[in-house]
């Protein structure tokens, strides 16, 4: 039996025509007519020496053949797209798609367009905000910028910045709570975007790294660390927030970090980009500048007693 393919086409129709059961929402997504459609399955039937369908009445199912070829061939053209796509962006150096999660897109990266778009504007930024994990090849993405405690097999990755979690306030509630055993009076704000931190780093941990044993239950709960961030400003009580996403708003002296003890976990923020991409000239452009950016401002971190939770829960 030869292993001569089929044509492309063929196997196109029959792919489509599997994926929808039906003829004509293949005919509809191929753009051709019905007939031309059937005429390839026909084709392919040919080639093959046995019916890939079997036509009912108003409906078509997949024979023993068909079901044997449909996982196989949605597979190998996805693949080609997949495969198509990175080669075509490898050609496009004028834009470059960046992928973060909301909150570290909103504080971090947003403020920053106009001073990347100034400094490199023969390069279109897009942003995807999301947690969900994408695929460079198959989701159009050159860089990911990830928090957590990602291995990043097979990816170009590096540390970005250092993160500690600590409270933060504006500066007229650090008036009004000078002391870490004050803030049992504050309204604390619970920021739950990182209760997937193991182990925990949360209020519980940060009075018991300050020698206390009490903890008050937080007055309000965010699912988003950036909607946290926004009613620490409007002032609405203090914050437990990782310091890298309020970089910016420490450094104009809109928030601050009042009290000597952060907590520091394994989680971190990487730079990740498909192994081997890194020296594209967008992708380094972006790198070098975000690098630099972030680096400019203060941590947050400078000057405290880094308590390390892991340690803490080891204790």
């Amino acid at each position: 039996m030869s292993d001569r393919l089929p044509p492309l086409t063929a196997l196109r129709a029959f792919d489509a025509a599997a994926r929808h059961m039906s003829f004509a929402k293949a005919a509809e997504e191929l753009n051709v007519t019905p007939a031309a459609l059937s005429f390839q399955i026909k084709n392919l039937e040919e080639h093959l020496g046995a019916p890939v369908f079997r036509r009912l009445n108003r409906a078509v199912e997949l024979t023993e053949a068909g079901r044997l070829l449909a996982p196989g061939t949605s597979e190998g053209f996805e693949r080609l797209i997949t495969a198509w796509r990175a080669t075509r962006r490898l050609q496009d150096t004028g834009k470059l798609t960046v992928t973060a999660g909301p909150a570290f897109t909103a504080k971090c990266l947003a403020p920053r367009l106009y001073d990347f778009a100034q400094a490199h504007p023969d390069i279109e930024l897009r942003f995807v905000a999301g947690l969900r994990m994408m695929d460079f090849d198959r989701d159009e993405i050159d860089v990911a910028i990830r928090y957590g405690y990602g291995t990043d097999e097979g990816l170009f990755s590096e540390h970005l910045l250092n993160e500690g979690v600590t409270p933060l306030m504006r500066p007229d509630l650090a008036a009004l709570y000078p002391t870490p055993d004050s803030l049992l009076d504050a309204p604390l704000l619970q920021d739950a975007s990182h209760d997937f931190m193991d182990p925990p780093a949360g209020w519980p941990e940060w009075f018991n790294a300050c020698g206390m044993t009490d903890c008050p239950t937080p007055t309000a709960r965010f699912s988003q660390a950036d909607h946290a961030l926004d009613a620490t400003l409007a002032g609405g009580g203090v914050v437990l927030s990782r310091t890298s996403l309020a970089q910016r708003l420490l450094a104009s002296g809109q928030l601050v970090a009042p009290f000597d003890i952060a907590l520091t976990t394994a989680a971190r923020f990487r730079f990740l980009c498909a192994k081997g991409t890194e020296t594209r000239p967008q992708i380094a452009a972006f790198r070098e500048w975000l690098f630099a950016e972030i680096r400019a401002l203060p941590t947050g971190l400078e000057g405290k007693t880094l308590v390390s939770v892991d340690d803490q829960a080891r204790a």
